[in-house]
């Protein structure tokens, strides 16, 4: 049987958890994926439904999920876990940050919670979560809504593509 090597494209199914066993993001469809419970983006399921395609070796998704593809066959199943080093980061302070609302545009209201992109002078752009509003400033926080999680991910090798 083919075994999965570097540069193969595979279709994968997958569900990624955090330590308590909440699902974050699975390929998988599932009751609680289907119908009105899942309408909202913080409901766990994904953004796709079905195996996801990837390169193995491309860096389109975690390396440690693309190194642990390696060797595996069709059908074969692996749980793995991966420390928030190698996942998403390590929560860092220095990536919450406040602005003044006089740097900001006049027509921005964000709510704590809310998610937005900030542009600077160079048009850079940088994903936010509003933690903090008051009259005089916003607190952001730029680190990843895993940075800090060990996660695991059970994944399955659904198709060898080439």
């Amino acid at each position: 049987m083919a075994q999965a090597k570097n540069g193969d494209k595979v279709k994968i199914d997958y569900t990624g958890m955090l330590e308590d066993g909440t699902v974050f993001d699975s390929t998988r469809d599932s009751e609680e994926c289907e119908g009105e419970a899942c309408e909202s983006d913080d409901c766990g399921c994904g953004d796709e439904h079905g195996p996801r395609e990837l390169v193995i070796g491309g860096g389109e998704f975690l390396p440690a999920i693309e190194e642990a593809l390696i060797g595996m066959s069709v059908g074969e199943k692996k749980k793995i876990i991966i420390p928030a080093d190698d996942a998403f980061g390590e929560y860092d302070e220095e990536r919450v940050f406040s602005v003044p609302r006089s740097d900001l545009p006049e027509d921005l209201n964000p709510e704590v919670g809310d998610e937005i992109v900030l542009v600077n002078e160079e048009e850079e752009e940088l994903a936010v979560l509003v933690v903090e509003v008051s009259d005089e400033e916003i607190n952001f926080d730029a680190n990843h809504p895993l940075a800090g999680e060990d996660v695991t991910f059970e994944i399955e090798l659904v198709e060898i593509l080439s």
